[in-house]
């Protein structure tokens, strides 16, 4: 069993956070199916109508990331400095408060996801089918949320297989009830909608039952002290992680305001398998940078400057490389995953490819982007991790996606995404390199 007191190799900081980034590709999967079996059983609406609502579900979902990810932090640190017990009680805490924040934000968003789809522009058959799939997730929200935060902390636990095996369960479950409810039994939304809650609820009951009776492992459920100081530490430290992932959600729902306006149903049908695809390779670098954190963690807290040396430099180069391979994959994957999601609409077809070799450029930098916001936060400095998250997937996306179409119509959209990636990764480099010497890495 690899020990995050170890020395980490390349292979084996491999191996211990190849599980993570399995886990973050198969949670992907469960957006990437819906859309399959939605795109090819029941039509081009109903994949815009699930592009337009999962940007919500996934706002929501974020409270369980910002607190994995900023909890994780501080607990490892623990681990480092030797204080076991007191580690205990905050992961416990680092559930509790979650879960309860989760079910009362969810709430209202049930109440008001018409105004809010309206509001994107929805209306007729589209504005029907967001609701009957939102509302389905919103059911179990709060088991997402579990779900989200455990694919950290299982790793921290140094259970990360055991993580893996609790979203290939998730992920199993939803690519059969999608067949099912979709394919066989020809529900629509609502099966499609229905897959993916009770999916996304085992993904989150597997992990509550092994963390509770689970009493050998050096984390599990305890008795739990409330401190409001852990919990504003865990917050700031992972709010990186909730402004990433909800200004994602965000600028989503921008870009399909604005697909409605140039392009109508096909611009957001389009823009879905692009994010589809996107998920899927970003899913890689969030994986290994969130599986590397507890490492950078720890060893921070332990103040072993040299092994945070040689995984800061391991890290960097491994991700280098693979954002030159992303890149050719996708221009080698665009047309056939076009053709997967949308080969039945020629025109349609056409505006996916050609969005997709515009895109393609964006992952050069997107991979040392998602890093450097994971990278800070481990160091426990949420302000710099806060600001390239905010940089890079909010105030960019924001600006340009209303002033590029302006001069380029379409293409714009496209072109804001490959933009906003490439000045976030100018500043990246510029936080990294000045941040050296003060955090020895």
């Amino acid at each position: 069993m690899i020990e995050l007191s170890d020395h980490f190799t390349l292979p084996k900081l491999l191996r211990f956070t190849l599980p993570s980034v399995c886990m973050m590709i198969f949670t992907s999967i469960y957006l990437v199916i819906d859309g399959f079996f939605v795109s090819n059983y029941v039509g081009k609406t109903a994949l815009a109508a699930v592009n337009m609502v999962y940007p919500i579900i996934m706002i929501l979902g974020s409270i369980g990331f910002m607190f994995g990810s900023g909890g994780s932090a501080l607990v490892a640190a623990m681990l480092g400095e030797g204080e076991k017990e007191k580690a205990k009680k905050t992961f416990t805490l680092m559930y509790i408060f979650p879960m309860a924040l989760g079910f009362v934000v969810s709430i209202p968003a049930f109440i008001f996801i018409p105004d809010i789809c309206v509001l994107m522009g929805a209306q007729g058959q589209l504005l029907s089918d967001c609701l009957i799939y939102g509302r389905f997730l919103l059911v179990t929200v709060v088991l997402f949320i579990v779900q989200m935060e455990s694919q950290i902390f299982f790793v921290t636990a140094e259970r990360p297989k055991l993580g893996l095996m609790a979203t290939i369960l998730g992920c199993g479950s939803n690519i059969i009830l999608d067949a099912l409810f979709c394919a066989v039994f020809k529900w629509g939304i609502e099966g499609a909608a229905a897959a993916t809650a009770i999916s996304q609820a085992i993904g989150g009951i597997i992990p509550l039952l092994y963390f509770s009776f689970a009493k050998n492992n050096k984390l599990h459920f305890t008795k739990p002290e409330m401190n409001w100081r852990h919990i504003k530490k865990s917050a700031s430290n992972g709010f990186s992680e909730l402004l990433s992932n909800t200004s994602a959600s965000i600028v989503a729902m921008l870009f399909n305001f604005q697909l409605m306006k140039f392009a109508g149903e096909d611009g957001v049908a389009a823009y879905s398998v692009l994010m589809y695809v996107n998920m899927l390779f970003l899913a890689s670098f969030l994986g290994f940078s969130s599986g590397s954190s507890p490492i950078v963690s720890y060893n921070y807290g332990s103040e072993n400057h040299e092994e945070l040396k040689g995984v800061f430099k391991k890290i960097t180069n491994l991700i280098g490389y693979s954002s030159l391979v992303m890149l050719i994959l996708s221009f080698i994957l665009a047309k056939p995953l076009s053709f997967l999601f949308v080969g039945y609409d020629e025109e349609l077809y056409s505006m996916t490819v050609r969005a997709f070799h515009i895109y393609a450029f964006s992952f050069i930098f997107s991979g040392i982007n998602i890093f450097s916001s994971s990278f800070f936060t481990a160091l426990n400095n949420g302000m710099i991790s806060a600001f390239l998250s905010l940089l890079r997937s909010f105030c960019l996306p924001c600006i340009l996606v209303f002033v590029l179409p302006f001069f380029l119509g379409l293409e714009g959209i496209w072109y804001t995404l490959v933009l906003s990636e490439e000045i976030a990764f100018f500043f990246s480099i510029v936080l990294l390199s000045y941040n050296r010497k003060r955090y020895h890495y």
